[in-house]
């Protein structure tokens, strides 16, 4: 596995543990289909929640809130209606949330949890 790879990986793995200690339930991890993926799939009470994690190791390219596109908002969005689909579970709404991880220079991590980007 590459750096950037690895770094993804842990990010995501910082993201889904701060979820669950936020009060949300992780329902599902990298859940695909043929359409695209989530990244985390969670239940905030009845709402069920699109997570994009984005993890960079600094801001030079913009902060990872910013990679998050519009597209991407929408994509997730129909994503997760999929997913409701597939999985038969029925929610009172769907939500897009994003997870900013930022590593620093001490090797330590930050988080940032964005709700209702889509």
């Amino acid at each position: 596995m590459n750096a950037k790879d690895a770094l993804g990986k842990h990010g995501e793995q910082l993201a889904a543990e701060y979820l669950q200690r936020a009060g949300l339930r992780v329902l599902a991890r990298n859940w695909r289909c043929a359409e695209g993926e989530i990244d985390i799939v969670a239940a905030d009470r009845r709402v069920l929640v699109a997570v994009e994690v984005k993890t960079r190791s600094g801001t030079g390219f913009g902060t990872p809130l910013e990679a998050v596109t519009p597209k991407k908002r929408s994509r997730l969005r129909r994503l997760a209606v999929q997913w409701v689909i597939a999985n038969g579970v029925l929610f009172d709404e769907v939500r897009v949330d994003v997870v900013e991880v930022l590593k620093d220079e001490q090797g330590g991590y930050s988080l940032d949890h964005i709700r209702g980007v889509g």
